[in-house]
């Protein structure tokens, strides 16, 4: 059971804008790495775009399971996980995350923010912690 990505997005008008994301790639091999990246970026914000404010979802996409939470507020998370990773640890993630992201992120910024003007550091962490390793054997 893996994470691949943890995003945190605003469903703003026009577009879905990234303002911060944390991608674990390594189980990938080196050259796909950036790809699967995109990938995952791009994934992340179709599913907003195409999600009410106000709704959950997971959404099978090739390999993976896509969980999103639009709030009503136009924040909105995605996680990127293996199809065997629990559904509803993913929702305690993003709520967990969307609220402390709300409470440290002013609201004035959501509309023109970006992963490089955004100050959050606590998706990595959130990423890695959440990780569930396969019992070696």
């Amino acid at each position: 059971m893996r994470l691949y990505s943890l995003s945190v997005l605003y469903k703003g008008d026009p577009r879905v804008r990234l303002l911060k994301a944390a991608y674990d790639v390594a189980s990938f091999n080196f050259f796909q790495r950036s790809s699967v990246q995109e990938f995952m970026t791009f994934t992340s914000q179709l599913i907003v775009e195409r999600s009410g404010l106000g709704s959950r979802a997971s959404v099978k996409e090739q390999e993976y399971l896509c969980h999103v939470y639009v709030r009503s507020d136009g924040l909105a998370g995605v996680v990127i996980a293996d199809t065997e990773y629990p559904q509803r640890v993913c929702f305690t993630l993003l709520d967990k995350v969307l609220d402390e992201f709300s409470r440290q992120v002013s609201k004035i910024d959501w509309p023109s923010g970006s992963p490089a003007t955004i100050d959050y550091a606590a998706l990595d962490g959130y990423l890695s912690k959440y990780q569930v390793e396969p019992p070696a054997g």
